[in-house]
């Protein structure tokens, strides 16, 4: 069950100074796979397809911080991406041009987790 008008909800009453941005990558992951769905969970939108992918840390102000739970698994590597403690990786996205720079990086991250998640 995808919960788009709860994540719309959260958003219209979101105060961050790169909501746009936020927007956009949220744009993205809903748009890489029919399959993704996204609800509001630990604080943020986040994304799932049987397992949970990644979710926004809103909290954070200086940056659009997306998390990748489990981003070990997708085996994916980049400049852009850092990877963190107990398989995380995150994305960082400081402005618009990070967002579109990164579009496909994003896609491919989505897209690699449905085929893991349907194996």
């Amino acid at each position: 069950m995808n919960n788009t008008k709860k994540v719309d909800d959260f958003m219209s009453k979101l105060e961050h100074p790169l909501k746009a941005e936020m927007d956009a990558v949220r744009s993205i992951i809903v748009n890489a796979h029919p399959k993704m769905e996204e609800d509001v969970k630990w604080g943020g939108p986040s994304f799932f397809y049987k397992e949970d992918l990644a979710t926004f840390n809103p909290r954070i102000k200086n940056y659009v911080a997306l998390i990748f739970h489990k981003g070990e698994l997708l085996n994916i590597k980049s400049d852009f991406l850092e990877e963190a403690t107990k398989g995380k990786v995150y994305a960082k996205f400081y402005s618009m041009e990070d967002v579109t720079t990164n579009k496909e990086l994003i896609e491919k991250m989505v897209n690699t987790w449905i085929e893991l998640m349907d194996k």
